[in-house]
């Protein structure tokens, strides 16, 4: 016997080769935790799609409010113009009219107005409908934010616990590296098998390395998914939520009654359908006769801009009333009755002036730009209408309106089959994914096992690094592979949660 076998033995011994024996420092230590709630909370206060469904819910109920509005009160508006016009002629109606001096002018309307017809009658119950598909949409995707979110958190779960898999194996590739620099020292093993030890040593750190990289990447889609971004470091945010695995009891007659009523996209499609019902009765009540009924005030405003010219023309005016006043009381006079005072008749101080107060209160009449309006008379009018015929285009739009009420029933029936079919799907992919757990666990025990005898043949020298080796990897690929397993039937049970509509855990 060898004289250094009994030292070798010893020394062999006392390494450590258990994966847990080895202290990890490699890790980041974390300095932000983020539960599965919390990342479903902050989804909903920040996730950029969600939040463009929720910004349709303040359009559907002002629509409510308008259209409750048209039907109860009238409508009121009011307006004010101001203008100028020049000196001219101008023709309107076949009659010619004179302006000899240009003008300001400002005018005022004030008036209410209310109509009753079929759709302003159907408007509101239209509104109410087109509201509550609006928010039977909301809910649908916030049912399906949570389930994307809720899986995206599985995943990055269980892309951290493949980083611890890939840790554990970089620990067992520098105890067999050890080992084997030990063995071969004693002279109980070769260079060739430190060689292949320092192999599947870097072999271990790359792949440590690409399952970081990987966890890195799942937490940014999280992070993505939910709208922020992360507050520290991405290698330092911690996912703390654990789902431990249970048997599933659900029963597939329930899970298909519970999608029945509570899918989002089937309840969204039902109040589209329901809308589409009011839009077919909105489109009917076109045949109804609609009444009208308006008021209003106005007021109008004009000053001339060049009074000296219209007082000459007053003047003017004034000394022809004087020429025939004159005349007249010659008449007036053979027939030897009182004759008239033709200057104060005609507004004249002396035939060739106008009389002050007849200046002054011209210039007064005149000064009202922009705000001393004549008011025109109170007006108001009320008409009823009864469409007798308007071609086919009453018939037209409820033929159309029916088409999409029937459209939208096919839809609810091609989308509830669908729906059936996914949670019928889901529910047998989550009950092969839990049975794979125990078939998973089972490989991994015995790959552990296999690991266990290949390290005591090894140490003892009955064992070859490549048996080593292989075991190693084997205890790597089935400890990822009951990873794999186990947050396979997370997501699977969070899809069938996302097809049925509601929690089910």
């Amino acid at each position: 016997m060898n004289r250094w076998t009994p030292l070798a033995a010893a020394v062999l011994m006392s390494l450590p080769l258990g994966a847990t024996a080895a202290q990890d420092t490699t890790a980041a230590r974390p300095l932000a935790t983020l539960s599965l709630e919390e990342a479903i909370g902050q989804a909903r206060a920040n996730s950029p799609q969600y939040r463009q469904v929720l910004n349709n819910a303040g359009p559907a109920k002002w629509a409510v409010r308008n259209a409750t509005t048209n039907l109860f009160l009238p409508s009121a508006s009011a307006q004010m113009g101001f203008g100028y016009t020049g000196a001219g002629s101008s023709s309107f109606g076949g009659t010619q009219f004179n302006q000899s001096s240009p003008s300001y002018n400002s005018n005022y309307s004030v008036g209410v107005s209310w109509r009753l017809d079929g759709n302003t009658i159907t408007g509101p119950a239209q509104a109410r409908a087109q509201q509550h598909a609006t928010e039977e949409d909301i809910t649908a995707a916030g049912v399906q934010l949570r389930a994307d979110v809720t899986i995206q958190y599985l995943s990055a779960l269980q892309a951290v616990a493949q980083v611890d898999v890939a840790r554990q194996q970089v620990r067992r590739n520098e105890d067999f590296l050890r080992l084997a620099q030990a063995r071969y020292q004693v002279g109980q093993a070769t260079l060739l098998d430190v060689r292949r030890a320092e192999v599947d040593k870097g072999a271990a750190d790359v792949a440590l390395l690409r399952a970081e990289q990987s966890a890195n990447e799942q937490k940014l889609e999280l992070l993505r998914r939910m709208g922020v971004e992360s507050p520290v470091a991405i290698q330092q945010l911690a996912l703390t939520d654990s789902f431990p695995v249970t048997a599933p009891t659900l029963q597939l007659d329930q899970l298909l009654t519970l999608s029945d009523a509570e899918n989002p996209t089937l309840r969204s499609l039902r109040a589209l359908e329901s809308a589409a019902g009011a839009a077919v009765t909105a489109a009917r009540a076109d045949f109804l006769p609609s009444l009208s009924v308006s008021a209003g005030w106005s007021g109008f405003a004009q000053e001339f801009t060049d009074e000296n010219l219209i007082l000459g023309q007053t003047l003017a005016g004034a000394q022809g009333q004087y020429a025939s006043c004159l005349e007249n009381n010659q008449i007036r006079a053979s027939a030897g009755l009182l004759v008239n005072d033709c200057l104060l008749s005609a507004g004249l101080q002396d035939p060739s002036t106008l009389q002050p107060d007849v200046v002054t209160g011209f210039r007064d009449q005149n000064d009202v730009f922009p705000f001393s309006f004549r008011r025109s008379p109170f007006s108001a009018n009320v008409t009823v209408s009864l469409p007798i015929f308007t071609g086919f285009g009453r018939t037209l739009r409820v033929s159309q309106a029916r088409a999409q009420r029937e459209d939208a029933d096919e839809a609810i029936r091609a989308r509830r089959l669908a729906v059936r079919s996914e949670v019928h799907g889901r529910f047998l992919a989550l009950q092969t994914a839990h049975s794979s757990i125990a078939v998973q666990a089972a490989s991994r025990d015995a790959a552990r096992e296999g690991l266990r005898l290949a390290q005591d043949r090894y140490r003892l020298g009955s064992g070859t690094a490549l048996e080593l080796s292989d075991a190693q990897n084997a205890v790597q690929r089935a400890e990822g592979d009951y990873i794999n397993s186990v947050y396979g039937y997370h997501i699977a049970l969070a899809a069938l949660e996302g097809a049925v509509g509601r929690p089910l855990r």
